[in-house]
């Protein structure tokens, strides 16, 4: 092994202990002369720091830059916090306008449920649409209300624009709804204003077909549709729409009801008519009354049946 010279022995400790020495000399007074508060140790600083501090700024542009960096960084940081939280807020926002527009549709439905005009002596019970069991041979919707709530068969639905279809269905707390639409829907109707009797027969399209019609020549299209109220099925004057001529030259209905977005109906309760069974059932008429001068008194006045025979 490669041995150290006798001479580095001798002389490299002291140069050390010096080097030390006199660093600490160095320090101390430095420290000394920066905490005496002399005029004269003020200037002596003051020159120190305009001779060397100048001179050291090449040294202070890393550090400058490093605190730089280190600032942006934060920055940006506090940017991307910013941004992830406006990102949340945005979907909230976007899940309250949904709401904000159902709840607006929803008004709209039932404001124009309170636009229709029914007979005084009409009643109802408003209804939501739970599910739609459409498919190519059916057409009818289910309601959240029933026998419970007073529903029953045969009544009239409509929603804010016209008639929609009857009750064809009752559950304790659900009602089915035979749309107008429907392949097994007939209803006997008027038209306006000629007077005219057809009924409107569902074929499952959008438009149910008109069918025998009292003179059809005096039918025009845009001609207003009401229920007729023959049969007692539904009350009359219920609006159904207006007559358009279709693709195959037959007279059909353009429906004020929009079928395809049904939320809230109306089910109007009728009056069942009373069923006579006997004879006895039926009511009299009351009798007409005696025509002539009024008779005196003390003269007996002639029952019904000698004024029947004459007598």
């Amino acid at each position: 092994m490669a041995r150290s010279r006798p001479g580095e022995d001798i002389y490299g400790k002291p140069l050390r202990r010096l080097f030390v020495a006199l660093t600490c000399t160095v320090l101390i007074a430095l420290l000394l002369l920066w905490r005496i508060d002399n005029p004269r140790a003020e200037r002596i600083r003051a020159a120190l720091v305009d001779r060397v501090v100048p001179n050291f700024e090449w040294a202070l542009a890393p550090v400058t830059w490093a605190g730089r960096l280190i600032e942006d960084f934060e920055g940006y940081a506090r940017v991307y916090e910013q941004n992830q939280e406006l990102r949340r807020e945005l979907q909230q926002m976007k899940a309250w306008r949904e709401a904000a527009i159902q709840l607006e549709q929803e008004n709209a439905r039932l404001l124009d449920l309170n636009k229709v005009r029914l007979s005084p002596g009409l009643t109802y019970i408003t209804g939501v649409v739970l599910t739609d069991s459409g498919s190519p041979f059916r057409r009818s919707v289910l309601l959240n209300i029933g026998a419970d709530d007073g529903i029953r068969d045969g009544w009239a639905a409509m929603d804010g624009l016209g008639l929609v279809g009857r009750i064809s269905g009752v559950g304790n707390r659900t009602a089915r709804v035979l749309l107008l639409t429907d392949g097994n829907s007939r209803v006997p109707v008027t038209i306006q204003p000629s007077g005219k009797r057809a009924i409107l027969a569902g074929d499952t399209t959008s438009a149910p077909v008109l069918e025998f019609v009292e003179n059809p020549d005096d039918v025009r299209a845009g001609d207003r549709i009401v229920t007729s109220g023959d049969g007692g099925v539904f009350p009359p004057d219920l609006s159904v729409g207006q007559i358009v001529r279709g693709a195959d030259g037959r007279l059909r209905v353009r429906l004020s009801a929009d079928i395809t977005r049904l939320e809230f109906l109306r089910v109007l309760r009728t009056r069942v008519a009373q069923d006579i069974s006997t004879t006895g059932d039926l009511l009299l008429p009351a009798p007409a009354p005696l025509q002539g001068p009024p008779i005196p008194k003390g003269i007996a006045e002639p029952d019904a049946a000698a004024a029947a025979n004459g007598g």
